[in-house]
């Protein structure tokens, strides 16, 4: 699973003056973001010292989500949880997606060539977001779900995506990013991601074994927009029990690049 990422304090002020920026909204939405698997309930105590609020301003903005119903508590501990009414925010913007209906029968037909499942990814700050995905029937080590984060530097779908991009901005972004070592196996040297997005924009391609997670391995391919510009990826994730990388390369990136392009031939305009 991704990394615990705190949210950030909502009572610290805009970085620069703004005077149409909404701070009562800043606050709710860190509130919302304060909830993760590692964090199903909270109380409020726990959820002032998550956001960076004081606990007055953290128990009005947790009444206001409660009062919309997006917040409750759970009838046994009477700890905070989030309530379904959370899942329309994120479904409201995929539906509006011009991209992923467009895409779905792509996917579909990558996921039955492959027998693995086929998932379409965007960026997000320092992360791909999962926006669509088709499962495999097969077993599969690591459950991704649509909507979970995970980060560039370690995904073949971030590597697919960066090694798309200028150089310096590509360069910058890996500087910039945290690259904790996930697994054993993971390349978090920046001269030595760099190499690997070269190779990446060369063979139209990027790779991942067991960087991430043990026993899963990632081949991705980028989408493009009319522009020409990458706006995601298109990747699979066979298990290291059923592949070996050499043997997935050989058999799966040929149809992982020809979903990504057939994806990016529907001309999204970005």
């Amino acid at each position: 699973m991704p990394l615990p990422r705190p949210a950030p304090s909502a009572d610290a002020p805009a970085r620069a003056p703004d005077p149409l920026f909404n701070q009562s909204l800043e606050k709710g939405l860190a509130v919302l973001r304060a909830f993760s698997a590692a964090h199903r309930t909270l109380t409020l105590s726990e959820l002032a010292e998550r956001t960076g609020m004081s606990k007055g301003s953290a128990q009005r903005t947790v009444h206001t989500l409660q009062v919309l119903g997006y917040v409750g508590k759970h009838p046994q501990t009477r700890r905070f949880r989030l309530l379904p009414q959370v899942i329309e925010l994120g479904f409201n913007y995929l539906d509006a997606h011009p991209l992923i209906a467009a895409a779905h029968p792509y996917l579909s037909q990558l996921a039955r060539a492959s027998g693995e499942t086929a998932s379409l990814t965007e960026p997000v700050g320092f992360d791909m977001v999962y926006v669509a995905q088709i499962l495999t029937t097969q077993h599969i080590p690591v459950l991704t779900p649509v909507g979970m984060r995970i980060p560039m530097y370690a995904s073949s779908s971030g590597r697919a995506y960066l090694g798309q991009l200028p150089e310096a901005e590509a360069r910058a972004q890996l500087t910039a990013m945290p690259r904790p070592a996930r697994t054993r196996n993971t390349v978090t040297d920046v001269d030595a991601l760099m190499a690997g997005l070269q190779a990446c924009k060369l063979r139209g391609y990027a790779t991942n074994c067991e960087e991430l997670f043990l026993g899963d391995m990632g081949l991705a391919a980028p989408v493009f927009n009319a522009r020409g510009e990458a706006i995601g990826a298109v990747h699979v994730a066979p298990p290291t029990s059923r592949w070996t990388l050499e043997a997935a390369e050989h058999t799966l990136v040929p149809l992982v690049m020809e979903c990504a392009r057939a994806i990016s031939r529907l001309g999204t305009p970005g």
